[in-house]
């Protein structure tokens, strides 16, 4: 069941400030800079709730309560005074609080009292019409989900991945928004899953062009290779695919299979299904990483194999260079008693020998493939 097909977040923390009155709000950006809340509202029975006047995260959450629905709030980028007035509001973990505002967190689910934490990494591939050897192929970077019983907070960092196309799309199926709050997670793990495959599906042409590249013929039959350094580049590419999806199958499993209160039994079933596309997916990232392996390693030996032709090949005209050198070196010197260099016909003799002598050898070369 897929919700969206686009969504890259980043997340950046910092140690949470302390905890703020109920109802407030703070924050120490400058007027001119847009507020980190993306949008704030407040849902019941899978419908938005429409008011006046954007809702503050008090207002909402007890607007949500007064009439039994649940709040969902995305956060672009807060600071920390921002997002500690939130978190008092919704009481979050100060330990949630801290990884939400710090970045590179690993994909992770944790339970606390009465909420779930849950860390994404999401992947976004970077379009090119080549594949330069100092380019980026995979953008990452996190979003961080809060999910309680009656609200859903999002946390992202960075300019793509955008949440907004997802919030619609569920606005648009009031059925599956009126399960509540997990079907917000639901439909955002599905989403970065889906995006995962779309990234797979990117680089598996660029690893297919790197590979054609490598064992390609030149003109003589013999494969040309590659710029090793392109291969290390969609290495390290794929080794940060695998820390974004070898860490969540752990947290998808568990919310696939282990019943939790906070997670509606209907929804928990579509887990599973993303649990197994995550699954086939980190298959497919592990296969990309040994293929890259046995590129790299075959790439290295066409390395070797060609210096190895080369250095036969200037090995074969020093040994047919050295005849005359000899030749020459030994006429050269300044002997008396030469009886060739005073014979009528010496230096022809000389020199049809010396030719005779390298054309010899350079037959014998060529034919034992040297030259």
């Amino acid at each position: 069941m897929s919700m969206i097909r686009d969504l890259r977040a980043a997340v950046r923390p910092s140690r949470p400030a302390p905890r703020k009155e109920s109802g407030t709000y703070d924050t120490t950006r400058d007027p001119a800079t847009p507020s980190a809340v993306v949008d704030c509202a407040v849902y019941r029975d899978g419908e938005r709730v429409e008011t006046q006047k954007p809702l503050s995260p008090h207002e909402a959450m007890r607007l949500a309560r007064r009439d039994g629905g649940f709040v969902w709030m995305g956060l672009h980028e807060p600071t920390e005074a921002e997002f500690a007035g939130i978190a008092g509001e919704f009481g979050l973990h100060p330990l949630a609080v801290e990884d939400a505002v710090q970045a590179h967190q690993r994909p992770k689910l944790e339970r606390y009292d009465d909420s779930l934490f849950t860390v994404f990494k999401t992947i976004h591939y970077v379009d090119h019409d080549h594949l330069p050897a100092n380019s980026e192929v995979v953008e990452t970077g996190e979003v961080m989900c809060f999910t309680g019983r009656d609200f859903f907070i999002t946390v992202r960092h960075g300019g793509q991945g955008s949440l907004r196309a997802l919030r619609h799309r569920l606005q648009d199926d009031p059925e599956l928004l009126a399960k509540g709050p997990s079907a917000v997670l639901h439909a955002i793990a599905d989403h970065v899953v889906d995006g995962y495959i779309a990234v797979a599906d990117a680089l598996q042409d660029d690893i297919d062009e790197v590979e054609t590249e490598v064992f390609s013929p030149d003109r003589k039959g013999t494969p040309r290779g590659t710029d090793a350094s392109r291969i290390y580049q969609l290495k390290r590419e794929v080794l940060a695919f695998k820390r974004a999806v070898a860490p969540l199958l752990r947290p998808m499993l568990l919310l696939s299979e282990r019943p939790m209160r906070l997670i509606d039994p209907d929804i928990q079933k579509y887990f599973r299904d993303v649990a197994d596309h995550l699954a086939r997916i980190h298959e497919q990232v592990v296969g990309f990483d040994e293929l890259l392996n046995s590129i790299l390693q075959a790439n290295l030996a066409q390395a070797s194999v060609a210096q190895n032709e080369d250095m036969r090949k200037i090995t074969a005209w020093a040994a047919i260079i050295a005849v005359p050198t000899m030749v020459c070196g030994v006429y050269g010197m300044n002997f008396q008693n030469m009886p060739e260099v005073h014979w009528k016909y010496g230096y022809p003799v000389i020199m049809s020998v010396t030719v005779a002598i390298c054309l010899g050898i350079h037959r014998t070369l060529k034919r034992n493939g040297w030259l």
